[in-house]
């Protein structure tokens, strides 16, 4: 699916006012430990973390759904 159509990335807003909030939506989703939320955290606040679409997308509603604002977008090729 990458190879097709390309990663996506999550995007956040006030993500340093909300990183408890992030961290425990990355944990539960991605199903991580306390260390690799924090370096996954530090990777969305970069605009480093992407992957598939359909991921980021669910990724993102549950961040919505703990009162973070974020989105899921295409790379520009």
């Amino acid at each position: 699916m990458l190879s097709e159509h390309g990663p996506a990335r999550l995007q956040v807003s006030s993500p340093s006012t909300k990183g408890v909030a992030i961290m425990r939506v990355l944990r539960a989703e991605l199903g991580i430990d306390l260390r690799s939320a924090k370096a996954v955290l530090r990777c969305v606040v970069n605009g480093d973390y992407s992957g598939t679409l359909p991921k980021m997308e669910r990724v993102a509603r549950k961040l919505r759904e703990s009162g973070v604002t974020a989105v899921a977008m295409r790379h520009r090729r």
